[in-house]
């Protein structure tokens, strides 16, 4: 893993998750197969694969600092294109930093993670429960599958215990079912096993996604495809590439999903984003 330091020049970004993004780490650990985020490569000047460094901005509770005072009072999502709870996190509490500022400054927060690092952090969102929401991305419990395309993020189940323990503290929280792999994670029993681990959670909404084949999404899963589902590749092609039969199998995930979400009561919360 290529670690380097870095300037950034600005911290506190418009965004269209929300009124603004915060990304502390450019690249992440937790080298997710599917990430989209991994069109930040071309700005990094890294050679390294995405998901083999990482860019600590080393200034940006610095520059946090002066952007607050100037810009308008607005919804921030933290992270958009990395992990802000990624293990490097641990050391540089760069993003914890940037959230006490954020929230002491009048700006609410959103956060989207996979990392059981958050826990470490439940103290100051607890506090600052009225400007804060927590949703954890969820996209499989099958441990052979997680290994593969999500390596070094935080177990499905750590995840789950800390979205009932921030829930129980009275913090807004909610889940992202994505992306869904096609024939992978998408079957109508591995959407059933991800309703099911959220029935007992306090969730104010349940959004959930497709694959996506942008920003070289396509590169890095067919590869994987190729070493360990070969059979697969034809199938993927036409799923994400052949206009009618992406449509056609969109229709048949959202039914899936409406489905399970009906069975379990939680279609008044389910989101579909696509």
């Amino acid at each position: 893993m290529k670690i380097r330091q870095v300037q950034c020049k600005s911290i506190l970004n418009k965004s269209g998750l929300a009124n603004y993004c915060l990304n502390c780490y450019i690249g992440c650990e937790h080298g997710c197969r599917y990430c989209y985020a991994r069109f930040m490569q071309r700005y990094s000047n890294h050679q390294e694969p995405w998901g083999d460094f990482v860019d600590v901005k080393i200034n940006a509770v610095d520059a946090l600092t002066k952007e607050v005072k100037k810009k308008r009072r607005g919804r921030v999502f933290v992270s958009s294109v990395c992990d802000g709870w990624q293990p490097l996190e641990a050391k540089y509490k760069l993003t914890r930093r940037c959230l006490e500022i954020l929230m002491k400054n009048g700006f609410s927060v959103s956060i989207l993670t996979k990392s059981a690092l958050i826990e470490r952090d439940l103290d100051l969102l607890t506090l600052n429960r009225d400007k804060v929401e927590l949703g954890f991305t969820l996209t499989m419990f099958d441990e052979k599958l997680k290994g593969l395309f999500e390596p070094l993020a935080s177990s499905p189940g750590k995840r789950i215990s800390i979205l009932k323990k921030a829930a129980d503290l009275g913090i807004e929280t909610y889940a992202f079912l994505g992306p869904l792999l096609p024939y992978l994670s998408d079957k109508e029993g591995d959407i059933d096993t991800l309703f099911s681990s959220l029935i007992r959670l306090k969730l104010g909404y349940i959004y959930l996604d497709r694959l996506n084949p942008r920003f070289g999404v396509w590169t890095s899963i067919s590869s994987l495809l190729k070493r360990y589902y070969p059979h697969l590749i034809t199938q993927y092609k036409e799923v994400l590439f052949n206009e009618k039969t992406s449509r056609l199998y969109s229709a048949s995930l959202a039914n899936r999903a409406r489905k399970i979400a009906k069975k379990y009561g939680l279609e008044g919360k389910l989101r579909l984003c696509f």
